[in-house]
C-alpha cells in the first residue's frame, strides 16, 4: 500500500518552524510511544539540531510500558533528555515542565549571570496527531491550545504562557513530502497521523492484522473472540465482520465498518497497551 500526504500548509509550517525557531531557546519534540520512529519527521532535523531538544514520549497510556523503556533508554544513549507522558493526564504536567527548565538551565544561568530576566520559550513540535496541543493544555491546566482527535486541527503558530515563566508554541502537526518506506507510511495510519479519506481503509487495516498477529496476536483473540490467526489478514479482517456482526443485507460482510472499528479499537486502547516498534 503506498502513501503519499503532504497537505500546502505543511509546506507553510515548516517554513514557519524554521523562521520561529530563532525565537526560542528550546525544543519539545513530541513523540506518539505507540510509534516513535515513525514519528521522527526528517525535516525537523535542521530544527532539533540548532537547540536543545526534550524528547516527549506522548500517549504512553495506549503503549506498552516494556517497549516505551527501551525507547527512553535508546534517546537517552543518544544524549537527548527524555520524558514519558500522558498528555491527557494532569499529574504528568509536572514531570514536563521540570524537564523543559532542566535542558533550559544553561540559558536561564546566561540570562541570569546579565541580570535579566526572560521567559524561556519551547516550540513544540512533531507529527499530526501526536497530542502536541493537549499536552501543552495539560502543563498549562487551561485548555488553550486547540485540539482534536484527528490531523491538521492546529493550522498556525500559538503562544501559550505557564505559571513558572515557560512559553510554549504550538505549532501544526507536520509530516515530510516524501515517505521512506511503507511501514512507516502505515504505522502514521494507524496512530491517526494520516487523514483516514486519503487511503484504502480495508487494506490498511488487514496491513495492521496481520502486524498484530505478529506482535499481539492475544489482543485480536481476547478482543474479538477469534482463536485461527493463521490467516490471510483478510480473512480474519472478515472473521472479525461475523464476531461483531458487521453483515449487510443479503449476506455480505462490512468490510469498511468492521475496519474503521478496528483501527478505533486499537486508537482508543480498547486492543490494550501497543508498541508498534522497538529501538
Amino acid at each position: 500500500m503506498k502513501i503519499q500526504w503532504f497537505p500546502g500548509h505543511m509546506t507553510k509550517a515548516l517554513r514557519l518552524m524554521r523562521e520561529s525557531v530563532k525565537a526560542v531557546d528550546i525544543i519539545g519534540y513530541v513523540l506518539d510511544a505507540r510509534a516513535p520512529n515513525a514519528c521522527l519527521n526528517p525535516e525537523f532535523e535542521t530544527l532539533t539540531d540548532r537547540k536543545p531538544c526534550l524528547i516527549i514520549l506522548n500517549k504512553v497510556d495506549l503503549a506498552d510500558n516494556a517497549k516505551v523503556e527501551k525507547w527512553k533508554n535508546y534517546f537517552e544513549s543518544k544524549g537527548k533528555t527524555t520524558v514519558v507522558v500522558s498528555s491527557v493526564n494532569i499529574n504528568k504536567s509536572k514531570t514536563l515542565t521540570s524537564a523543559f527548565m532542566q535542558i533550559a538551565k544553561p540559558v536561564t544561568e546566561r540570562y541570569a549571570k546579565k541580570g535579566v530576566f526572560k521567559p524561556v520559550r519551547a516550540m513544540i513540535i512533531g507529527v499530526p496527531n501526536s497530542g502536541k496541543s493537549t499536552l501543552i493544555n495539560c502543563v498549562s491546566t487551561r485548555k488553550l491550545a486547540v485540539t482534536g482527535d484527528r490531523p491538521g486541527v492546529t493550522k498556525g503558530k500559538q503562544w501559550v504562557r505557564l505559571s513558572n515563566g515557560i512559553e510554549l508554541m504550538d505549532t501544526p502537526g507536520t509530516l515530510w513530502p516524501k515517505f521512506i518506506d511503507d511501514m512507516t507510511a502505515r504505522h502514521l495510519v494507524y496512530i491517526g497521523s494520516i487523514k483516514d479519506d486519503i487511503i484504502d481503509i480495508n487494506e490498511a487495516v488487514a496491513l495492521f492484522l496481520e502486524e498484530m498477529s505478529t506482535l499481539y496476536p492475544e489482543a485480536l483473540k481476547e478482543r474479538y473472540g477469534i482463536s485461527d490467526l493463521n490467516k490471510k489478514p483478510y480473512e480474519i479482517l472478515l472473521d472479525i465482520c461475523v464476531k461483531r456482526g458487521f453483515i449487510l443485507r443479503g449476506g455480505e460482510y462490512d468490510e469498511e465498518r468492521c475496519a474503521k472499528a478496528v483501527l478505533d479499537d486499537f486508537r482508543k486502547g480498547r486492543l490494550g497497551k501497543i508498541t508498534l516498534e522497538t529501538p
